[in-house]
């Protein structure tokens, strides 16, 4: 028996008490992260103003950086735990602070704040550095309440015989503290049963709010039997996928009756209703009462939109990887395809607007959360995913012979094969081409297109080739040296 980190996601049906405890301690881990990360960039200021002083002296770079090597060092859960506990305070001794009342909140909201501040730190100085892999991480920020999303997680013993985060029934979770259990909407028999019968065990529970709901997922340990293929698996094989707009899918192989997936647009669909709220939002004076409710409608909207794509990908996701065996794919640059062409003050973009709807149908139909999806069910259903490198030109290639047509326009929606005769879709067509010509991760390729090869600074990642992590940078030309004032998001600041 093997052992997997799988989260149940569950709606939760608090009362009016529990839905204020929730916002009040989704506003505790707030204030816990961005305690964490203004020492943090006090440090990383200080670190900073020194340097500037010892290259203001004549030093040179790499010598003025030896010579503070060691000193003002970021300051981590336990230095950041520390201090927090001598400023907080305590209401029930009169003491006063910043957070006099943290003893009616789990200590495990400002815990899990103090390590989500690690984890951002670290985040942007291995992407600035070149060791991680993916686009580059911006600067942290703090959290804005109403701008950031209201969320907390809490931990416990999980090998105490009556551990405090559990399930109580089908309908109930129990969370301690002031919360004690909530209800939730739905039922938790699978993951009770899990529970009961000793294949899972809680780990962490994570509350966030989305729209106008709370939601909890539960993070568990659980035991499962080695994936292998099915015998339904086995027998339907490999399928590929041609994933586009007018349809979201093209099979190979028919999935329920048909090769074709129609693209639900859940975007477009609510766009007249998501008009008008935003239209009222804009209308409303900026600080009043009545624009926090016109945001809170638009957000609700937003919120449906986003819950009905999910729901559709995981659905087409899970049946994917329990019918087949293999399910090829093709790479996308989907940051590439959705980038903006207004161009430059200089050089202008020409078709601004077209492109920007072009963008937004893309984006609503998430080929990137497909595959990531995808991919990790497919570990879990015993089957595998296989990659077709993102230059094969799948849909100008006969499936049938392998004659290309280069002279393909993208307004042609049927293939004709000048040497076989061959007349079909495109799409399908192209789907035929990725299920024969996609390379399965066995195969000793690595997958194109994840950033296995490259980080976030287009350098090599692999572990021989990877660079120290170097010193903190230097503030940008022209900033600030006084306060904590971080660079912009997604502007680094430069080495001399």
């Amino acid at each position: 028996m093997a052992q997997v980190l799988k989260a149940f996601r569950y709606a939760l049906d608090p009362t009016s008490a529990q839905v204020e405890l929730l916002r009040r301690w989704a506003g505790n881990s707030r204030l816990a992260f961005n305690f964490a990360l203004a020492m943090k960039q006090d440090a990383h200021q200080r670190w900073r103003d020194e340097l500037d002083t010892l290259l203001a002296q004549g030093l040179e770079a790499k010598e003025a950086r030896a010579r503070l090597k060691g000193t003002h060092k970021i300051p981590t859960k336990p230095a950041v735990y520390k201090a927090f506990q001598h400023v907080r305070g305590d209401e029930a001794k009169g003491i006063d602070g910043i957070a006099p009342w943290h003893a009616e909140v789990s200590t495990y909201v400002f815990q899990s704040a103090f390590d989500d501040a690690d984890r951002a730190w670290k985040n942007w100085l291995d992407s600035y550095t070149g060791k991680r892999a993916g686009r580059r991480v911006g600067y942290p920020r703090f959290k804005k309440k109403f701008r950031s999303r209201d969320s907390f997680r809490l931990h416990h013993d999980a090998k105490k015989p009556k551990p405090a985060l559990r399930l109580e029934g089908y309908r109930r979770l129990r969370l301690g503290g002031a919360l004690q259990t909530v209800r939730l909407h739905g039922s938790a028999k699978t993951l009770h049963r899990l529970v009961s019968s000793g294949r899972a065990v809680v780990q962490s529970v994570t509350v966030s709010r989305g729209g106008s709901r709370w939601y909890a997922s539960v993070l568990c340990k659980v035991e499962v039997d080695p994936s292998t293929p099915t015998r339904r698996q086995k027998a339907n094989g490999r399928v590929g996928l041609d994933w586009g707009l007018g349809h979201l899918a093209a099979l190979s192989k028919p999935l329920d009756g048909s090769r074709l997936v129609d693209n639900p647009r859940h975007l477009r669909k609510a766009s007249e209703r998501l008009l008008k709220a935003q239209r009222a939002l804009s209308r409303t004076q900026k600080g009043s009462a009545r624009r926090r409710k016109a945001a809170v409608r638009v957000g609700r909207l937003h919120h449906r939109v986003a819950e009905q794509r999910a729901t559709f990908l995981h659905t087409l996701s899970k049946r994917l990887t329990t019918t087949f065996a293999c399910v090829a794919i093709e790479d996308l640059n989907v940051s590439g395809m959705t980038r903006s062409a207004r161009g430059t003050v200089r050089k202008p973009g020409r078709n601004v607007r077209s492109k920007a709807g072009l963008n937004r149908s893309i984006l609503d139909a998430a080929p990137a959360e497909l595959r990531r999806q995808l991919e990790y069910k497919a570990s879990w259903y015993g089957s595998e995913v296989a990659i077709l490198d993102r230059w094969f030109p799948s849909s100008k290639t006969c499936s049938g012979c392998g004659w290309r047509n280069p002279s393909l326009a993208l307004s042609e929606r049927e293939f004709v094969c000048a040497e076989c005769g061959l007349r079909m879709d495109r799409d399908l067509n192209a789907a035929d081409n990725i299920a024969a010509h996609a390379v399965a991760p066995d195969s000793g390729a690595g997958a194109p297109g994840r950033g296995e090869s490259v980080n976030a600074r287009g350098g090599g990642v692999t572990p021989g080739l990877l660079r120290e992590p170097g010193p903190l940078p230097l503030k940008r030309e022209g900033a600030v040296s006084s306060g904590t004032a971080p660079p912009r998001r997604g502007d680094p600041p430069t080495f001399p």
